[in-house]
């Protein structure tokens, strides 16, 4: 992403709805796995650290690891981070052995990358046998607009398509939902019927009420995760599965 974006993101993501929305998800998926226990986690494309910030304090037994490929993203999230070790490469060739980490997080990172099934497999090679890896990426090719060509997308995803992928790296037990379901009218027409914002990215907070509006509606479609099961449709997809 261009360095306006990186900073754009460093000055948000503590507040804004959708990324309470994602970490949230991301905690959820992880405790289904590590809860209880000392686990070694790794974020990959970690950008400016808002999710090693955000879990960090709240899951004091896992010790995150993060690995970005741009300095400038590195560089905010050592300063965010909270001394997690943060280190500067791809995803595509990661720095650590086979077999290092009991869990893999890599949220809305693979669409930036050209290979992103080398990614995959690199996710797969430094899990241990029995770790998981959750992926958060966006949805619907017909989606792109502005937006993807602001922070330099290379594509978005279909929920088969991303379970296919994990299963060609070998991962087993895929899973995978939709979400940002209620607010998905609503992305749409902002992406598709409307002139594109001067200023890039829909990455920005909203005025207060609207924030807290969005934040209702992340709470509702948690519960129904919870307590229902997967949503049909949203403008991203957040799946989930684990190395043999």
């Amino acid at each position: 992403m261009e360095a306006d974006e990186y900073r754009k993101l460093a000055e948000v993501e503590d507040a804004m709805w959708y990324f309470r929305a994602l970490h949230a998800h991301l905690e959820r998926e992880l405790d289904r796995t590590l809860a209880g226990r000392n686990a070694v986690v790794l974020d990959a494309g970690c950008g400016t650290g808002g999710l090693i910030r955000r879990l960090g304090p709240r899951r004091p037994a896992w010790r995150w690891t993060g690995v970005d490929l741009s300095p400038l993203a590195c560089g905010l999230a050592r300063e965010r981070g909270g001394g997690a070790e943060i280190r500067e490469a791809s995803v595509t060739a990661l720095p650590w052995g086979e077999a290092a980490f009991d869990a893999v997080v890599s949220a809305d990172v693979l669409y930036h990358v050209d290979d992103d099934a080398a990614a995959l497999r690199e996710f797969f090679r430094v899990l241990r046998p029995g770790g998981i890896v959750v992926i958060n990426v966006p949805a619907y090719r017909w989606l792109w607009s502005y937006h993807d060509t602001a922070v330099h997308s290379r594509r978005r995803y279909g929920r088969g398509e991303v379970l296919a992928k994990l299963a060609a790296a070998g991962f087993s037990g895929g899973r995978a939902t939709y979400w940002n379901t209620l607010p998905f009218p609503l992305v749409v027409a902002r992406r598709k019927l409307f002139p594109a914002p001067s200023d890039g990215s829909d990455v920005r907070l909203f005025p207060a009420p609207l924030e807290a509006a969005f934040n209702a509606a992340m709470a509702v479609e948690r519960a129904w995760l919870r307590g229902v099961g997967r949503l049909p449709f949203g403008s991203s997809i957040l799946a989930v599965a684990q190395k043999p």
